[in-house]
């Protein structure tokens, strides 16, 4: 596990946890400035995805690590934490288990999909070589470019900046990451005192998508935004700059 703290120190602190096969510099790169430029940033890559030689074990183990550090160095309280896509889980699991505490968690348009064992292996049989099989070769990694400049809108820099983050870290750790990341459940109806949920709500995911965020937390705040899954994070201003203003909106929510 790496953890590295940066930006504006004596501001809130503020966690970053990155989404499914990333490490923080690829997944929060367009936006890292400007947070830090605010914030008191506590930036997090997991076992498996920081450079270690490490492989991700599983969710929960990760989570207690993350709750380690928090106890140690942050008295067992940040002001806010923002998952980004799966980083979500783990900030639904630092609110749900109670070990540190949260002003704010903060959800990056997540799925929250749960499923059994079975299911998720299934899954994950079937993702995760989606995710890593255009390494293969040039006319795979071209298609591949294609889709996510076509679906999500990014430019060629940030499609190979994703792209080489999927190819850069074991499918393993990648497997072992998307496997039990939809074994690792949220309680219905969450809610902990002097803890404000709050979630960037990405409309074109879809309406089952809400339907979840309000089943597992009591009476969470929630921001529409007419963008793809996380598409704040892909360069473009257009839905960057409302979506940086919500935050910084949440992190003033009195608690």
């Amino acid at each position: 596990m790496r953890f590295d703290e940066m930006g504006l120190m004596s501001g809130k602190t503020l966690m970053l946890l990155p989404g499914t096969a990333c490490d923080y510099e690829t997944n929060f790169a367009s936006v890292l400035d400007r947070l830090g430029a605010k914030y008191h940033l506590i930036c997090v890559d997991y076992d498996g995805f920081d450079g270690s030689g490490a492989i991700f074990p599983d969710m929960l183990t990760v989570t207690e690590k993350i709750e380690q550090y928090i106890r140690e160095r942050h008295g067992g309280r940040l002001d806010g934490a923002i998952g980004s896509s799966l980083g979500s889980t783990f900030v639904g699991q630092l609110i749900q288990r109670e070990n540190v505490h949260l002003d704010h968690g903060i959800f990056g348009s997540p799925d929250l999909d749960q499923s059994g064992r079975l299911s998720a292996w299934l899954q994950s049989k079937l993702v995760v070589p989606l995710l890593t099989g255009f390494t293969k070769n040039e006319k795979k990694r071209a298609k591949t470019r294609d889709k996510l400049k076509s679906f999500f809108e990014m430019d060629d820099e940030t499609a190979d900046r994703f792209m080489g983050c999927f190819s850069r870290f074991s499918p393993e750790s990648i497997k072992n990451e998307y496997y039990t990341d939809l074994l690792t459940w949220l309680k219905d109806d969450i809610h902990v005192p002097h803890t404000k949920v709050h979630f960037i709500y990405a409309e074109k995911m879809g309406e089952k998508y809400l339907k979840r965020y309000l089943k597992y937390f009591r009476d969470p705040e929630i921001r529409p935004f007419d963008m793809q899954h996380e598409q704040w994070l892909f360069g473009d201003e257009r839905y960057a700059v409302p979506v940086l203003k919500a935050i910084d909106e949440f992190m003033e929510t009195p608690v």
